[in-house]
């Protein structure tokens, strides 16, 4: 038989922090004065996510659709917190000179030209058809399937990731992201928060288009965690699982009628995490509905029964957490080539890129 391809750790070539602490809290004042991009910001996590920051100080930015809503939203938070750095931007994420629109004016808004955050949380639930029950494929002119689902949630997601890796480098001020960094004296930030979904960790019956762009965006995050340090740019990913919000659909509520559904506070908690840490690099977390469990002696975990002693109440668990850990050859090869790439660049690298930041803030601040 053929000897078994050799393993190794990588988790150091590629800046990834270490585990989730779902125990640890970070301060919500480290979010203070961070410009935070939001699509798909009007209502549901974008809304919780808005309000929490808001209220810790950061400069928040609303892109969505729903000009209506979001606007209304924004003057909302703005009231209820005294936060007047807050902005709502019409943006349509399936088009790309919209999506450009936003970046352009998110940055003119920023206090100091630039952006820490991209939230990349715009999505739909489903089309106008079901994919899985094609109709009217007999007339003499077919009608193609309604791909709403991917365009909003792959295509415009695609979008936004493309914008922010061009963005987040050339952040005035920024330094490139690191796990052994003091947060409260980072001040400025490079990060990308992608959302994804339960439904792109396991097959939900009776959505595949959402499924496929869900496991979609799993890839996409996957695979930039494994290179986005060339950049310094750190990289998470929440999956929620079915969460109350107005994205859930009857037909999800009755699925899990008799079960338990998430709490958006839980979702806005773990992204307050990502957003707040700036150590937190490469790690993806699964949110669903609070339980108390216990773990035990072998590291697994149950559920806590009726009269059962001691547990913790969590809503938080890690997925994807041993990419790094075991990875084979091939793997640790096309990173240790990333690697000597950054350090030919060295301090010329170095010093372009910070000649492009100082550039970039200058033409902002001069238009």
């Amino acid at each position: 038989m053929p000897q078994e391809a050799a393993k190794y750790p990588l988790g150091d070539l590629v800046r990834q922090s270490p585990p989730f602490d779902a125990s640890y809290i970070p301060d919500d004042s480290w979010v203070k004065d961070k410009v935070i991009v939001i699509t798909g910001g009007a209502s549901g996590f974008g809304a919780g996510f808005l309000r929490r920051w808001a209220a810790a100080g950061a400069v928040v930015i609303v892109a969505d659709i729903n000009t209506k809503n979001g606007d209304q939203l924004v003057r909302d938070v703005k009231k209820d917190t005294g936060n007047p750095n807050l902005h709502f931007i019409h943006c349509d994420v399936t088009d790309w000179q919209s999506q450009v629109n936003l970046f352009r004016e998110a940055v003119k808004l920023s206090p100091h030209g630039g952006i820490d955050t991209v939230v990349a949380n715009a999505g739909i639930a489903g089309g106008k058809r079901p994919f899985e029950e094609p109709t009217d494929l007999d007339q003499a002119n077919p009608p193609p399937p309604d791909l709403s689902v991917l365009d909003v949630n792959l295509t415009g997601v695609v979008y936004t990731t493309y914008l922010a890796l061009w963005y987040l480098p050339r952040n005035p001020g920024s330094s490139p992201a690191s796990p052994t960094c003091n947060p409260s004296d980072t001040h400025r930030d490079r990060h990308l928060i992608l959302i994804s979904s339960y439904a792109g960790l396991m097959p939900i019956p009776g959505g595949p288009l959402y499924g496929t762009s869900k496991h979609a965006v799993v890839g996409l995050y996957r695979t930039l965690r494994s290179m986005s340090f060339m950049h310094g740019v750190r990289v998470n990913m929440l999956c929620p699982y079915f969460i109350d919000t107005p994205l859930g659909s009857w037909q999800v509520r009755v699925a899990v009628a008799g079960g338990a559904m998430g709490k958006t506070e839980d979702v806005v908690d773990a992204a307050t995490r990502f957003a707040a840490d700036p150590r937190v690099i490469g790690r993806a977390v699964s949110v669903g509905p609070k339980l108390k469990v216990k773990q035990g002696a072998n590291g697994d975990w149950h559920l806590v029964e009726e009269g059962e002693q001691g547990g913790e109440q969590r809503a938080m668990w890690e997925i994807y957490l041993h990419d790094f850990e075991d990875a084979d050859v091939f793997q640790r090869r096309v990173v240790a080539i990333m690697n000597r790439v950054t350090e030919i660049r060295g301090w010329t690298g170095w010093a372009k890129d910070m000649m492009s930041a100082i550039l970039f803030g200058l033409r902002s601040w001069w238009k």
